[in-house]
């Protein structure tokens, strides 16, 4: 299983315009071939007067499942183009898909795949990347006179904090790069004199800020 992956975290949006012929891009999150389905429906209601809704989408954390649809389009002139553009980019869980209104003029095979590579890319490019790192979410419960020190190296190697909550003593709530979360457990023990109380909440795919760096 990989330990990491790229996807989008937001929609994005794109639009591209070649003899008057507009082909309006969608780059959607998504993690089901349900789910793709789903948006293709939605698109078509959403366009019900346009001509074409052509798409690609991958899936998986190995990007293993991939598919794409020229709808109507002569066959590799939309799909095709528009899964190049997902896979350049290196995301997976991911979906593009290209309404085209006809402009009157026919553009061939080459300005087909040029406005539906443009489309798709803008789409793209508008939609916020993200890194989705498989990780450990720790709850971890230390006496105040400790939390100073612990949130300082905390902050000096950028891990991910959440809710923290106040009673009795501090519970924080960390999200660690499964790699890194066992010597980050080591750290905290050692910080705390072995006073801090570490749980594991859950395991998983999770976003991480793409410039931290756990050591």
């Amino acid at each position: 299983m990989a330990a990491e992956y790229l996807t989008i975290k937001e929609t994005g949006k794109g639009e591209y315009e070649e003899k008057k012929s507009r082909f309006l891009g969608e780059a959607i999150h998504v993690e089901t071939e349900e789910e793709a389905s789903a948006h293709v429906a939605r698109i078509r209601r959403q366009y019900y007067d346009a001509r074409h809704h052509c798409y690609a989408w991958v899936i998986g954390e190995g990007s293993e499942r991939k598919k794409s649809a020229d709808d109507g389009e002569p066959s590799g002139t939309a799909g095709q183009p528009i899964l190049k553009v997902i896979e350049g980019s290196g995301c997976t869980n991911v979906m593009v898909i290209v309404t085209r209104y006809f402009g009157g003029t026919l553009l061939g095979t080459g300005g087909l795949v040029r406005s539906y590579t443009q489309a798709a890319r803008a789409a793209m490019e508008d939609a916020e990347t993200v890194r989705m790192c498989l990780c450990r979410k720790l709850a971890v419960t230390v006496e105040y006179g400790a939390l100073d020190r612990l949130l300082y190296e905390l902050r000096r190697r950028e891990i991910e904090m959440g809710e923290t909550e106040y009673g009795a003593k501090v519970t924080l709530h960390l999200t660690v790069e499964e790699e890194s979360a066992d010597a980050l457990q080591d750290t905290i023990t050692a910080l705390t004199s072995g006073g801090a109380v570490i749980g594991t909440e859950t395991k998983g795919f999770f976003p991480i800020s793409r410039k931290s760096e756990q050591r």
